[in-house]
């Protein structure tokens, strides 16, 4: 599934790194814990998330995630933002519930990372 896939069906807005959504994105990970995101992400994922500050950034270029999205209407920082567009991470942030979020993008065949084994 393409990032404008994503951001389309989520009705995401694009924080930074527009010029990533023909990005595919084929796996993601959902959590607010960056250490289960440590233990569980793969290169290449799509994380979600509700910690909106640059810890997220730190932890998504340490696994190699293609973007991160942010859910409950969250932003990060400055900071954050600065960072992920330094190391060319789409940032998004959608209304949407990460519960909703995951269903969503579930429902229309992007598998968790745990199924992309």
């Amino acid at each position: 599934m393409k990032l404008k896939e994503i951001k389309d069906l989520l009705q995401a807005e694009i924080i930074c790194g527009e010029d990533h959504l023909e990005e595919e994105i084929e796996m993601a990970c959902a959590s607010d814990l960056m250490s289960d995101v440590l233990a569980l992400g793969k290169p290449g994922m799509l994380l979600i998330t509700g910690l909106a500050n640059v810890q997220s950034v730190r932890t998504a270029n340490i696994i190699e995630a293609k973007a991160i999205l942010y859910v409950r209407g969250k932003k990060p920082d400055q900071e954050g933002i600065a960072l992920a567009a330094k190391q060319n991470i789409p940032l998004l942030t959608t209304n949407y519930l990460m519960y909703q979020a995951c269903g969503l993008l579930y429902q229309r065949g992007l598998k968790s990372v745990r199924d992309a084994e």
